[in-house]
């Protein structure tokens, strides 16, 4: 799942560590969605996009893998 969690933090000044503690997680993992590395939960995603007062939608974009999926919810 791609992400713009870090042109949007840009836009409002606001470091990995700040947006971390808005939404009640490490800094580790703000480094792992940023890097794709994580998908987060529907609950922190909403929390992501109600920091920035945009909809999930312009933060993330799901994509499909030709042999399955980016983001495995298991």
């Amino acid at each position: 799942m791609k992400n713009r969690i870090k042109v949007l933090r840009a836009e409002h000044n606001m470091t990995q560590e700040m947006l971390a503690q808005l939404i009640g997680v490490t800094r580790n993992t703000i480094i792992s969605i940023e890097k794709d590395k994580y998908c987060p939960s529907m609950k922190i995603g909403f929390r992501i996009a109600r920091v920035f007062g945009v909809g999930i939608e312009e933060v993330f974009a799901y994509e499909e893998e030709k042999d399955g999926f980016v983001c495995d919810d298991e």
